[in-house]
């Protein structure tokens, strides 16, 4: 005896058949147009927006307005002791925030949470704080006998204080996410922690100090908050590009106000950009080896 076979029931004629409609999936990587004007619309009225009206500006005197403009021996002068502190102190923070990601990270001691949170308090404190705090503790009048009001140190400190964070906080991921194991293998065959941290570590890390430092000093070349009272702009010895800028806005030179702004922009861009290109092929020689 055959057993009943259980069959589909069909549709009546002439009625479409439901289906669900095909799921849209979504896809990481897809950019909607809409989205994606929006995203050009932000940055251009952000970002490019005001950079065309800075050039505009330090070109209403012709090429060569711009080029008497920056080629002043005062704006030469100023250019050359920004760019230098700027380097010195991001060459520091290289050096000292690696050395603070390393013991945030690595090292386990009471009062760890509270010294991670003092890292972020010069993103949160306004600038012309810290300059009013370096200058009540290190100024005239310091309760601890250190003047540095005037001195290039006194800039240099200034700057160092603003850019603190950057290199710590580019650095800090990194070592999270680096796997010991290597580093663990290496002093089981007798290497020496110096000869691990160059050899295994030190190039991963490379790429986050190399942007960590491009930033700090981007951020040092156009300070102004923080040097403004420790500083005491004194032509020379201790004025900075944005000290300058304000004095030739001041005196009604907009037009050199805004060619030395370029210059600036100029010199930040390129700094980051070969940090940026710099580090990128590192990383990639360290993934294909």
């Amino acid at each position: 005896m055959a057993l009943p076979t259980r069959t589909t029931p069909r549709a009546p004629a002439g009625r479409p058949t439901s289906r669900r409609p095909a799921a849209r999936h979504f896809r990481l990587g897809g950019i909607d147009p809409a989205t994606l004007g929006v995203v050009v619309l932000w940055v251009s009225v952000l970002v490019a927006l005001p950079i065309a009206a800075l050039l505009a500006l330090s070109l209403s005197g012709g090429p060569q307005g711009f080029l008497a403009a920056v080629t002043r021996p005062s704006a030469l002068t100023t250019l050359g002791l920004t760019v230098a502190l700027a380097a010195a102190v991001s060459l520091v923070n290289a050096v000292m925030g690696t050395v603070i990601a390393w013991v945030l990270v690595r090292d386990d001691f009471r009062g760890k949470q509270v010294l991670d949170a003092l890292i972020d308090i010069p993103f949160a404190l306004p600038t012309i704080v810290a300059s009013i705090v370096l200058l009540s503790l290190y100024g005239p009048d310091s309760p601890i006998g250190v003047h540095l009001a005037g001195l290039r140190a006194g800039v240099m400190l200034a700057l160092a204080f603003v850019t603190l964070p950057f290199v710590v906080r580019a650095v800090q991921p990194v070592l999270r996410e680096l796997d010991t194991e290597a580093e663990q293998a290496a002093a089981s065959l007798g290497a020496h922690g110096w000869t691990i941290f160059r050899r295994i570590v030190w190039p991963v890390l490379m790429p986050a100090v190399a942007s960590g430092t491009g930033l700090s000093f981007a951020r040092a070349i156009g300070e102004f908050g923080s040097v403004v009272l420790i500083g005491g702009n004194l032509p020379g010895r201790t004025q900075v590009a944005s000290q300058y800028i304000q004095q030739l806005i001041e005196a009604g030179d907009q037009a050199g106000a805004a060619a030395v702004s370029v210059v600036l922009l100029a010199i930040s861009f390129l700094v980051l950009t070969t940090l940026r290109v710099t580090s990128s092929r590192m990383q990639q020689r360290e993934e294909a080896a």
